[in-house]
């Protein structure tokens, strides 16, 4: 199973101060969250995509450029990859050079995005977004497999005998998540090629997460790639840690009552009862997590999100430690010793290579 955080870049006032992060300081700040991910011995770190403030990481792989080459093992991944809106020919290249330089350490995480203006600042129709995500991966898709490709659909120029450059290192395309909170013919599109089902389930109730999931499940056995159980699922979750739940409620209330996103609305009580939000011990934290798989399944990825709301770098930093030394080592342990035989690890570069390699063995 592999644990990770995952960044969303906001740049948010700290509520304790009311001082504000530069872009600079903020930027500089998930470089160093992503490196101590590797130090505490972690597995995966993802950095979101956005256009808008107060959001920094337009370009994620510059980021996880620099990453890759301060890195040894760390898996490289998007939050998000704006498929909507990105051209699926950009989207095959960057991505593809960005896996050779990381010796393929990298996947990505397709998804919609949850901005509006987005669409139209791209020449997009957010109308469309369904429809884009579903055309604009089936190219990409494509793109990664065939080394000269027509193309021709509805939302961008025709290609003839197109290559896109460069090839995916040793033939093995970047594992794809397709991310989704609510969108059903997300989850069908996962199961349709056989990727991974993220579902970010940090504002969900668990009803609703557990009803995408298993919609995923049951499509990815009919399609024929696997049992339902061995479909490939990922999950979000949001924690905050200190040694005793008092505490950590008490700090981290002001900046769950002013973030960007769920601030001002239900009380940190409310909100950690009706969604996986965790804010306690990280005893409490590690009991929470493993009731995921009561509900969901055995499931192959487990990312957190730590640095949101305006939290300072020192408290993410401490976060990350926890996690790494009290936390992630009882998951791992817990996880593994319920986990039947026959589901799968998370698919890496180096197993699918190998799995590509078995088969063409025994053809």
């Amino acid at each position: 199973m592999q644990f990770g955080v995952f960044s969303v870049g906001d740049v948010t006032p700290d509520p304790t101060n009311g001082r504000t992060p530069t872009e600079h300081e903020r930027i500089k700040a998930m470089l160093t969250i992503a490196l101590k991910t590797e130090e505490v011995g972690l597995d995966v770190f993802a950095t979101g995509e956005h256009h808008n403030p107060p959001f920094v990481p337009s370009s994620p792989t510059t980021f996880l450029g620099y990453v890759a080459a301060r890195t040894e093992r760390l898996i490289l991944s998007t939050a998000t990859t704006l498929i909507t809106t990105n051209d699926p020919v950009k989207i095959a290249e960057d991505y593809a050079y960005l896996q050779h330089i990381a010796d393929g350490r990298v996947d990505l995480m397709m998804g919609r995005g949850n901005t509006g203006p987005v669409y139209p600042w791209f020449g997009k129709d957010i109308r469309d977004g369904i429809a884009l995500a579903i055309e604009n991966y089936a190219l990409l898709h494509k793109l990664w497999r065939e080394d000269v490709v027509d193309w021709e659909g509805k939302f961008r120029t025709p290609l003839q005998s197109f290559t896109a450059t460069p090839r995916p290192l040793d033939g093995i395309p970047p594992f794809v998540w397709h991310g989704s909170i609510r969108s059903p013919q997300i989850a069908e599109q996962a199961a349709y090629y056989g990727d991974g089902f993220f579902h970010n389930n940090i504002f969900w109730p668990v009803e609703h997460t557990k009803r995408m999931i298993e919609l995923y499940r049951r499509r990815y056995e009919h399609y024929g790639h696997g049992a339902a159980d061995q479909a490939i699922v990922g999950l979000g979750g949001q924690v905050f840690m200190r040694k005793n739940s008092q505490a950590a409620v008490r700090e981290f209330r002001p900046y769950f009552d002013n973030a960007p996103v769920y601030g001002h609305g239900p009380s940190l009580e409310d909100f950690s009862r009706e969604t996986p939000l965790t804010v306690g011990s990280p005893q409490q934290v590690i009991d929470r997590t493993l009731t995921f798989r009561d509900h969901f399944g055995d499931y192959q990825r487990q990312l957190f999100l730590l640095d949101h709301a305006g939290l300072p770098l020192k408290t993410v930093l401490e976060q990350l430690d926890m996690l790494g030394e009290e936390v992630v080592p009882v998951l791992r342990r817990e996880f593994d010793a319920l986990r039947p035989a026959h589901v799968p690890d998370a698919p890496t570069h180096e197993s699918l290579k190998a799995a590509r390699d078995a088969a063409g063995a025994s053809a």
